[in-house]
Formats: structure tokens, sequence, C-alpha cells
């Protein structure tokens, strides 16, 4: 009687260890080999600031086509006269050429184009972008217009043939390249130009 009831009791008391689960060492090597044999771009992507080096003009030598071409929607931060920034994407206006800030009727030529696009949302399709992350696109309106047929028809941008294909040339206004002259000058490669204007300038604010 006795014999029965220690069992029983032992039988209820006793727990066997739980066997742990362990990998062959073949299975592990071949798993460790695996990941470190894993190429960099198949690892998870960690996230990166999202600000973008700004510089003044587009990179036109280290430019490369958008294919197909990119399109960007929102509010637009206006630069100058054919310059943008649409979700910190810095975008030249396409076809067109507008004076500097620094130049005649370049002041004008950005408040025009806040005028423009001030409380719209600009639909910017890209179709050229720089290394830097700037890009060149034609920019709408809500309402369908082009932003730089606009700012031509004004008489605060001329056309450039070279990159429009002379797309906007027929929009330009009459006296328009005497006018914006540093511009025309730019067009034809005459750096010289602006060099003595900027001179001329730099002289005229010493004391």
């Amino acid at each position: 009687m006795w014999k029965i009831l220690l069992k029983a009791l032992f039988k209820s008391t006793h727990r066997p260890n739980p066997r742990v689960y362990r990998k062959p060492v073949e299975e592990t090597r071949v798993r460790q080999t695996a990941l470190e044999e894993t190429p960099p771009s198949a690892q998870p992507h960690m996230s990166q600031s999202d600000a973008v080096e700004q510089r003044e003009t587009f990179d036109e030598a280290h430019a490369r086509p958008v294919a197909p071409p990119r399109v960007l929607e929102g509010p637009a931060y206006v630069t100058d006269g054919d310059t943008i920034t649409i979700r910190k994407t810095q975008i030249r206006l396409f076809g067109i050429d507008a004076p500097e800030l620094h130049h005649p009727f370049g002041k004008k030529a950005k408040w025009a184009m806040i005028r423009l696009c001030k409380g719209q949302i600009i639909r910017a399709e890209m179709t050229e972008e720089d290394i830097y992350g700037r890009a060149v696109a034609t920019c709408f309106l809500p309402d369908g217009r082009d932003l730089s047929a606009e700012l031509v028809k004004q008489g605060l941008a001329i056309d450039w043939p070279k990159f429009s294909g002379g797309k906007y040339s027929d929009l330009e206004v009459e006296g328009v390249r005497k006018k914006l002259w540093l511009a025309e000058a730019r067009q034809k490669g005459r750096m010289s130009v602006w060099e003595k204007f900027d001179a001329l300038k730099e002289a005229e604010r010493r004391p």
C-alpha cells in the first residue's frame, strides 16, 4: 500500500527537464555565412535626412533625363523669376531665362512669379534632374496655364531656344531682349558682360 502511495506522489511532483532545441552546428554555420554574404543592397534601408543640398543654379553639366517624367504637386516657394521649390525640391522652370535677383528687373520677375503662385497648387512635370536633386520642369497652375509662358508674356523672361526648341519665342513681348540684356548675353555665352556689370555694381557699393 505504501509503495503505491509513494509512486503516485512521485509521479505527480516530478517534472522532466524540458528539452532545449539547439540548431546543429552545420545549420548555424550555413545561416551565418548567408548573412555575411548578403549584399548591402539587400539589407534594410536606413532612412536618412530629407534635407537636400541647395545650390543657386541648376547643374546642367551633371543633369540626367527623368524617364518617365516625375510629377510633383504642392504650394511653391519662389526663389526668383524662374526658380521655385515644391516639397523641398528646387525646380528650374523649363525653357525660359529670367533675370537674376541682382540684375535689372530681377526683383520684378520674382514678384510676378509670387503673384502667379500665391495660394495655388502647382503641378511640376520634371524632365531633368541634377546630382543635387534639383530639377527642370514644366510647371502648371490649376487652370492649366504654363508658368514659363505666363512670365514670358509679362515681359519678365525670355525664351531659351537651346532648351525649349523655341516653344516660347512667339510669346516674347517687343523689345524684351534689349530690356533683359543680361539674360540675352548669357544665352549668347557673353559672360564677360556679366562680369563687367558685377564689377560696376561692386564699385558703386564702395564708399
